[in-house]
């Protein structure tokens, strides 16, 4: 079989890890791909975003089956390309994934579909924008409402850092177009999960739920980045919670999309914020999280292949049998470059030592120097350590501690990955 991943982070790294522990007869191509999908499969020299490039080798190279990992080229209506040629491909169309790419649109989905979320006015003039925050208090969140890489969200603590982050967005125009409009949101209280279900458009298939860590610094300090690090599972992922998020998030959400003549097929990624009244959405993504699938899939003993597949031949997933998982725990932590999440610095020496049992790196932004094959950084978060352990304990400890024994200059990570379930952990012993 005959696979192209499209991508070339951490994401794009575990996935191709997990199909290859699938079927390791898979013959897989990826698509930039960097140093670390090299060394496991074939990556050609094209973008994420060239949707024709992609569609036109798919069909010269006789693809069976093309996974997309980011949301840009999915915004981008690689889907739909690839079903006009009938090529096979998992991931939504255009048109549903909206529900990612513009906010304005998922809160409507949400509204008439009654999924409980936060209160939100959406924006095109700051003035107005400001005074809907003032309204609303602080603290407030301040959201683009497109894509602007996981960092297009402020929650601000003053109406002056509100209105900091309404120029910034409205004004400023820091996020180009996914900034021309904004939502202005309640603030809510609790604490962050993340929770994929599989989906031919009608019937879903849970993942084990993560939890992400949003912030640069530790103690959940400093700017929001695309994320820093995610551990599973989360043990207030009850099955009783787990029941609701299915019946009163993904069930109406799907169903609506499907109403509005959008079905959604793929990964559709709920963010929730889980307090004592229960679950809230956060947001929608219309894709694999990162870095919340490089804890995820390391535990995963059904076969994501196969679901994929299913879904991407247009199957149905009736009458499928759940996922089997581990009963180990996964951390991950990632490894940022100098000046993440801001003023980038890239090109700087790799050093990866030889890998602990039940440790796992996967490489997002690296690169082979072309004459001394030396690895380097490319980009902002370099490299994602994953740790497996029979506690969540043993597997931040496998995950920190080789975090901390590969180098390279301006290295930044955190070290408290997984801080809440170490501490609900120690409270039940």
């Amino acid at each position: 079989m005959k696979v192209l991943l499209v991508g070339n982070g951490g994401r794009e790294h575990a996935i191709a890890w997990k199909l290859l522990q699938d079927d390791p007869s898979l013959e897989l191509i990826c698509a930039p791909g960097n140093a670390g999908l090299a060394e496991i499969a074939e990556c050609i020299p094209v973008k994420p975003t060239d949707v024709r490039g992609l569609a036109a080798f798919a069909h010269r190279a006789d693809v069976d089956l093309t996974v997309v990992g980011p949301e840009a080229p999915l915004a981008g209506g690689i889907v739909d390309a690839f079903h006009e040629d009938k090529k096979a491909i998992f991931g939504p169309t255009r048109a549903a994934a909206e529900i990612e790419t513009s906010k304005r649109f998922a809160k409507s989905i949400m509204e008439t579909a009654a999924v409980p979320t936060a209160h939100a006015t959406h924006h095109r003039r700051a003035d107005d924008a400001i005074a809907a925050a003032n309204a609303l208090g602080t603290p407030v969140v301040i959201k683009a409402s497109g894509l602007a890489a996981g960092k297009g969200v402020v929650v601000a603590q003053s109406s002056e850092e509100a209105e900091r982050a309404i120029n910034l967005m409205l004004r400023d125009r820091a996020f180009g177009d996914a900034g021309e409009e904004i939502l202005v949101e309640e603030f809510m209280e609790g604490e962050e999960l993340s929770v994929f279900a599989i989906t031919d458009g009608t019937n879903f298939i849970t993942m084990l739920p993560a939890q992400d860590h949003k912030r640069l610094l530790d103690g959940d300090l400093g700017p929001n980045t695309g994320g820093m690090g995610a551990y599973a599972p989360v043990s207030i992922a009850t099955p009783s919670l787990m029941n609701i998020v299915s019946a009163h998030v993904f069930e109406p959400v799907l169903a609506e999309m499907h109403r509005q003549g959008r079905p959604f097929t793929g990964l559709l990624y709920a963010g929730l914020m889980v307090s004592e009244s229960g679950p809230r959405v956060v947001e929608f993504n219309c894709r694999f999280g990162d870095p919340e699938t490089q804890a995820i899939l390391p535990l995963m003993q059904s076969s994501l292949l196969d679901l994929i597949n299913a879904v991407a031949e247009g199957a149905s997933l009736a009458g499928m049998e759940p996922i089997q998982w581990s009963t180990d725990h996964a951390a991950t932590t990632v490894l940022a470059a100098h000046g993440y999440p801001d003023s980038v610095r890239t090109g700087d020496g790799v050093r990866v030592p030889a890998l602990p049992n039940r440790v796992y790196v996967f490489h997002a932004a690296t690169t082979r120097d072309s004459e001394s094959g030396e690895l380097r950084t490319s980009g902002g978060r370099v490299l994602s350590v994953t740790g497996v352990g029979e506690t969540i304990a043993a597997a931040v400890e496998g995950s920190t501690a080789h975090a901390e024994r590969i180098s390279f200059d301006g290295k930044q990570f955190r070290r408290d990955i997984g801080w809440r379930e170490l501490e609900r952990s120690a409270r039940a012993t």
